[in-house]
């Protein structure tokens, strides 16, 4: 989750973005046909069938999400709380406005995939981790649930994916005592991880950069090929051996996936004894670029 520390014009606009899709993929394929959301707009969306008609989803999203994160002001900072409660405010105006302003009927069925539970379950899964990535991307929240596995993890000892995990868990069983069938808590949990995959694409990239670490006596021949062939820097640092207790060099270097299997040639035709590893990187700033 990024922390803003510098109020920006884009990053509300890119949040009102968010709160909009958000809004459409919940109100458009999800609460039609009665499928849930994760977190607390999934518990918001139960909420909402099981109360009077008055007791809106709109309601029910503010009335849950903004205590979680004036809760979590301290331990996340003023903008960042701001900046969730702005982007809940607007996904809750939207919300209402396609349900009870806009004339769109939604009351039955999707507008756009009709009662086809599973087009409903990946595209509201989705459209609404468009909004949500967006949300984490330019510094906010579109859910309260992410503040909690902040906060409570690390006192039960857990990750905070694990929390976030067990919550949606305990939340599908509990929908699925609820309505007395297990079909649309199960749909909803295509529609969690359409939305999962979707947020990570959004926060982290589609095609993530590699790290290549590489292990070798001659990091000066490789340094060279790689940094001509590649036209990229590369970072060398001093080891030793742990077993051997012989001086090493460590190479860090950064590729793409097509890069892979050159990168791995141009190494072990200078250095066949060489150690690559090579791991995913979500992220890549330079010393120059300012953080979201």
């Amino acid at each position: 989750m990024k922390h803003p520390k510098n109020f920006r014009v884009v990053n509300l606009l890119m949040l009102t973005v968010a709160g909009i899709v958000n809004a459409f993929g919940i109100t458009i394929f999800l609460t039609p046909v009665k499928l849930y959301d994760s977190g607390i707009s999934g518990t918001s969306m139960l909420l909402e069938q099981i109360t009077p008609p008055y007791l809106s989803l709109s309601f029910f999203l503010l009335l849950l999400n903004i205590p979680l994160f004036l809760f979590g002001l301290k331990k996340l900072g003023r903008l960042f709380t701001a900046y969730a409660i702005y982007t809940v405010a607007v996904y809750s105006l939207f919300a209402w406005l396609i349900t009870d302003v806009f004339p769109i009927d939604v009351s039955i069925a999707s507008p756009l995939a009709g009662t086809d539970l599973l087009l409903c379950a990946l595209f509201g899964g989705v459209i609404s981790g468009i909004g949500s990535g967006l949300a984490i991307r330019f510094g906010g929240a579109m859910d309260g649930i992410e503040v909690m596995a902040v906060i409570f993890s690390k006192r039960l000892g857990i990750t905070v994916g694990t929390f976030v995990m067990i919550y949606n868990i305990l939340l599908y069983i509990i929908c699925g005592f609820v309505l007395k069938s297990w079909i649309l808590p199960l749909y909803s949990i295509v529609t969690y991880a359409a939305a999962l995959k979707t947020v990570d694409f959004i926060v982290e990239g589609i095609d993530r950069s590699k790290c290549a670490i590489i292990i070798t006596e001659h990091p000066d021949e490789i340094c060279k090929a790689l940094s001509e062939t590649f036209e990229s820097g590369v970072t060398h640092l001093s080891a030793k051996g742990g077993y051997s207790n012989r001086d090493k060099s460590m190479i860090y270097f950064i590729i793409n996936r097509y890069q892979i299997i050159r990168m791995k040639d141009i190494v072990h035709n200078i250095d066949p004894f060489a150690y690559i590893t090579i791991s995913e990187v979500a992220d890549i700033f330079s010393s120059n670029n300012n953080n979201q």
